[in-house]
């Protein structure tokens, strides 16, 4: 069973943004619990590839990206990207398993857990961006944090329809 923990209504910055991401970490988890490999590779509706082992790779990918790549600074591999399938993470393969991908999304999280404890929000990224539109700036561990509460609560909301369609299983 999946622990899940309501964000505390009163508490400081770093404690309430910790437990959201957490919060939403837990719920992806919880929306994957119970699937088969067939069915943790069902995409939502034709033509999308998106399923709920594409998201959990691809939230491996994210943590990596975010806490190892831009806030530590680490130069290493990507776990599924490449210029030539920007996609990859949602190609899951006929042999690749939900316990597989769960413990590999769950070793990413545990790895930007520890990053994170390591920074205070103020601390700034060790990359600077790339983006035109931002070319040199750093954001600092605060940034990352909201993006990623984001982007986790984006796709909860598309692990929520996969998970309907595959079984009619509904919840919070």
């Amino acid at each position: 069973m999946i622990e899940r923990i309501e964000p505390p209504w009163q508490a400081e910055e770093r404690t309430v943004l910790d437990a959201f991401l957490d919060y939403y970490r837990a719920t992806l988890l919880m929306k994957a619990d119970g699937l088969t490999d067939d069915q943790a590779r069902i995409a939502s509706v034709e033509p999308s590839i998106l399923s709920i082992a594409g998201l959990l790779r691809h939230m491996a990918e994210v943590e990596r990206h975010w806490f190892q790549m831009w806030l530590r600074g680490d130069d290493v591999n990507r776990l599924f990207w490449s210029y030539q399938d920007p996609d990859a993470d949602m190609h899951v393969e006929e042999s690749a398993t939900i316990a597989d991908t769960t413990a590999l999304y769950q070793r990413e999280v545990a790895e930007s857990r520890s990053i994170a404890a390591g920074f205070t929000l103020d601390d700034v990224t060790a990359h600077a961006s790339v983006h035109p539109d931002k070319l040199g700036q750093r954001m600092n561990l605060r940034w990352i944090m909201v993006h990623m509460i984001e982007e986790y609560a984006r796709h909860a909301g598309h692990v929520d329809f996969i998970r309907e369609r595959i079984d009619g299983a509904t919840g919070k």
